[in-house]
């Protein structure tokens, strides 16, 4: 098997009205396509964000994410920036709680997570 990129990575979100303001509106992904799936009940927004592809799938009928504890799967998705204190100046600014940066304990590399409307644990990594 030869790998050469991530493809896409695909969340599910249970409103679609505060996905958008999330995703396109605040953390500025371009959309690529929405696609209305009546059959499945929900929507599925394609997003670029950089080189990355996301799929965002609204399905108001989703059942809670288990964050604490933690389930086995997807942990996190993180984000590399060069200014980590520029970024969360700017989350804030937009509404969006940030934790307090940090560094991480292994490569004492400045880090930070935030999260989506849904719990999504994202992190910012400098």
């Amino acid at each position: 098997m030869e790998v050469r990129a991530v493809n896409h990575i695909a969340i599910i979100c249970t409103d679609y009205v505060l996905a958008k303001e999330f995703y396109v509106h605040k953390l500025g992904m371009e959309v690529v396509a929405e696609t209305e799936r009546v059959d499945r009940n929900d929507v599925k927004l394609d997003l670029k964000y950089g080189d990355l592809m996301f799929e965002i799938f609204i399905k108001p009928d989703a059942p809670q994410r288990v964050s604490y504890p933690e389930a086995a799967g997807l942990r996190h998705i993180s984000f590399a920036t060069d200014n980590i204190e520029k970024d969360v100046d700017y989350l804030r600014s937009v509404g969006i709680k940030v934790e307090d940066i940090r560094r991480d304990e292994l490569n004492q590399q400045k880090m930070t997570f935030f999260f989506d409307p849904d719990g999504l644990p994202l992190e910012l990594h400098e």
